[in-house]
């Protein structure tokens, strides 16, 4: 995909405790960069980015990931490793939409659906899924519409709304999925009083080879939310974005450069690709 997207979860120093937890309970998981800030694993072909970021924010589940298995006995495996330490959220049965489901909050905070099915469903292992609560109840739908019109080749692949007869508002999405690119996403509104939203503790990355990239999702992103520094932003549904030069992580490896680099792009919101190469 020309820019590629994905999760960057934030920790309080446990990054790289965190990685190596994942790559135990995930097959075909392996760490690929690990530097004192930043771990990044590839799972099944997701890229997962663990930042150390400090004790600011606290992953919640308003933002999971929908984990699809075509064997039951693998979900049973799994769900018990993330069991240790962690909690159940809906029990692993057979509900409506699964023969085998579970929702599971692990002992980082992270919520993982667990459901049997067939990959050509979904066409990916890992799916993010974004949960719409308290005053983002309800905006699925336009949330919908707005990522497809910001992201080339994006699709509508269905959506379920609730009926008059469901303790939910009448239309609102029960469930929908589209794709950004060749991401898929899942979203849903929810009417109950959940104690959380969306926050910077799981953003979404965007990666940009050039200064136009940067400059257009960095303005269409921002669009009625807010900006803010190296790179971060927050969209008008309260979603936390990166918006970063791919060029960037070799800046920062390279240890002639890099702490220039750091000091650059501390002083930037939106990056600047000329200021870095030049720092």
């Amino acid at each position: 995909m020309k820019n590629p997207i994905y999760p960057c979860l934030w920790f309080d120093g446990k990054a790289k405790e965190a990685a190596e937890f994942y790559c135990s309970i995930f097959d075909h998981s392996v760490i690929t960069t690990e530097t004192p800030l930043v771990v990044i694993i590839e799972s099944a072909g997701q890229k997962f980015m663990f930042l150390n970021g400090g004790p600011q924010f606290t992953i919640n589940p308003s933002v999971s990931f929908y984990v699809l298995y075509e064997k039951e006995k693998e979900i049973g495996q799994v769900w018990n490793k993330l069991l240790e330490a962690g909690s159940v959220l809906m029990p692993l049965d057979k509900y409506d939409w699964s023969a085998k489901y579970g929702w599971i909050q692990d002992r980082y905070g992270i919520s993982w659906q667990l459901s049997l099915g067939k990959m050509a469903e979904v066409g990916q292992k890992f799916t993010p899924f974004l949960m719409f609560t308290g005053g983002q109840n309800g905006k699925a739908n336009q949330a919908i519409r707005f990522y497809t019109s910001v992201f080339e080749d994006s699709s509508v692949t269905g959506i379920l709304r609730y009926s008059k007869d469901e303790n939910e508002v009448e239309g609102s999405v029960k469930h929908a999925q589209f794709s950004l690119g060749k991401h898929v996403f899942m979203v849903m509104d929810s009417s109950l009083p959940h104690q959380f939203s969306f926050n910077e503790a799981i953003s979404f990355v965007v990666d940009c080879e050039t200064q136009e990239e940067i400059d257009y999702y960095w303005s269409t992103l921002s669009e009625g939310g807010r900006e803010d520094q190296c790179g971060w932003l927050k969209d008008k549904f309260g979603v936390s974005w990166q918006i970063v030069p791919t060029i960037l992580s070799t800046l920062m490896t390279d240890t002639s450069r890099s702490e220039r680099v750091l000091n650059a792009f501390l002083k930037m919101k939106k990056f600047d690709i000329e200021k870095l190469v030049n720092a």
